[in-house]
């Protein structure tokens, strides 16, 4: 195994994130299947061998930061960085941290936000890896990118659970890589 090909959790692993994420149907709204990870964050089992599959992944690489994405990329992203040794870096929502920081607006499916980073997270040249829950339209983590390379980061990766392969979340990371164990190709 190179540190480029790490290998891809096996099928007992895959079996049970898989069984621990709950469908909600007509979630926000009607039509929308919700992936729900409450129940793999409650499962301690399930829990922890998602952390083992992202250290599987990751570890190899030894990255500087893990870049965790509010909210739920918090959960997975500091119990990785303890983990690996690597120090965690919030990015949150437009006003939620103090300090100096740079901001990226983006767009929603209805609309736009902002997520910032502090200024001061990480010195430039750093290693990181971008954590959070699902990969979707997008529009999150390549603002996350952004506000990465905004700080002179080289961003190793994209981590999530789950990815939407059936939405353009992956094709507007570019060369990014982009590592999740479980896709999902329809609603």
């Amino acid at each position: 195994m190179t540190s480029q090909q790490p290998s891809p959790p096996d099928s007992t692993q895959l079996a049970l994130l898989e069984q621990a994420i709950r469908d909600v149907p007509d979630f926000p709204k009607p039509g929308i299947v919700f992936k729900d990870i409450a129940p793999l964050c409650a499962d301690p089992v399930a829990f922890r061998t998602f952390l083992d599959v992202l250290e599987a992944q990751y570890a190899p690489l030894k990255p500087d930061r893990i870049v965790c994405v509010d909210a739920r990329g918090f959960l997975f992203g500091g119990a990785l960085a303890d983990r690996l040794g690597a120090g965690a870096v919030l990015v949150r929502k437009k006003g939620k941290l103090p300090g100096d920081t740079h901001g990226v607006e983006y767009d929603l499916e209805y609309g736009s936000a902002t997520l910032e980073i502090q200024t001061d997270a990480f010195p430039a040249g750093d290693r990181v890896v971008i954590v959070d829950d699902l990969l979707a339209t997008g529009g999150t983590v390549a603002a996350t990118v952004e506000l990465c390379e905004k700080l002179g980061a080289t961003v190793l990766g994209c981590a999530f659970l789950i990815e939407l392969t059936f939405l353009p979340g992956r094709a507007k990371l570019g060369d990014v890589p982009v590592f999740a164990p479980i896709k999902v190709s329809g609603e």
